[in-house]
């Protein structure tokens, strides 16, 4: 198989570095919490897609929980579906970069409530989505989200509190949330789907309460005591662009 050289490791920057000018996909991201524990690369690097290496921060880096709001998912430039492409999703992610430099996030699972979304997730681009009972419930600036796995049983529960703006995101919020693609297994190679959406409005938030089974059935190692950043957002429009195969191995 043919090996690409390796290539220095994009910046990271609030907008994109690579612009989507034909749209396969669009979505909306809304309500979202950013929950994020550090974890050692090595311990992680086996769960990645072939071809691709933990992205990391001062050696470190990181295991997301993502609950949020899904809104208006439709393929081609939109408009999205105003019911189907609604649903409540939360995310167990990785974070990765491969040998041509994009940063990227690998999904261990992702829990909906839609089952033809669901679907579509599984059998269009190999991403492991579930279908599961969730539900967002907000009262004033605290925000509960739930979810409740069919099959195999498991659960999570996270309360948050929203806080105050962000005016400028310090160097690790930037990356754990200004991620322009994402890596997958497709058909047993690599492929990487780019995404563009405006940067990120995000707030502070406080975690008044969690109770997660979703980590550790994503076969990630146990959560070890409170998350390193707890981030919220109202949301963005995203748009995706064509998914590309890579070409070089691990």
């Amino acid at each position: 198989m043919e090996t690409v050289p390796t290539v220095p490791t994009e910046p990271i920057t609030p907008s994109t570095p690579r612009p989507v000018r034909w749209p396969t996909m669009v979505q909306g991201w809304h309500e979202l919490t950013f929950l994020h524990w550090p974890v050692e690369p090595e311990r992680v690097a086996g769960l990645l897609p072939a071809g691709t290496r933990p992205d990391t921060l001062d050696g470190v880096t990181y295991v997301g929980l993502v609950p949020f709001l899904m809104r208006g998912t439709g393929f081609g430039p939109g408009p999205g579906l105003p019911y189907l492409g609604t649903f409540c999703e939360t995310n167990v992610r990785l974070y990765s970069v491969d040998g041509h430099g994009r940063r990227g996030v690998v999904f261990r699972s992702l829990d909906a409530t839609r089952l033809l979304p669901v679907l579509m997730g599984r059998l269009g681009f190999r991403l492991p989505y579930i279908w599961s009972a969730m539900r967002l419930r907000r009262e004033g600036d605290v925000i509960t989200y739930t979810c409740r796995r069919r099959r195999p049983a498991a659960a999570s529960r996270a309360v948050v509190r929203i806080g105050a703006p962000i005016a400028e995101p310090s160097p690790l919020e930037q990356f754990l949330t200004a991620r322009w693609g994402l890596h997958v297994t497709w058909h047993g190679r690599t492929a990487h789907l780019p995404n563009e959406h405006a940067p990120w409005p995000l707030h502070r938030a406080e975690l008044l309460d969690l109770d997660d089974e979703l980590v550790a059935a994503a076969g990630l190692p146990a959560l070890s005591g409170p998350p390193v950043s707890v981030l919220w957002s109202p949301g963005v429009k995203v748009r995706f662009g064509t998914m590309e195969l890579l070409r070089h191995a691990r």
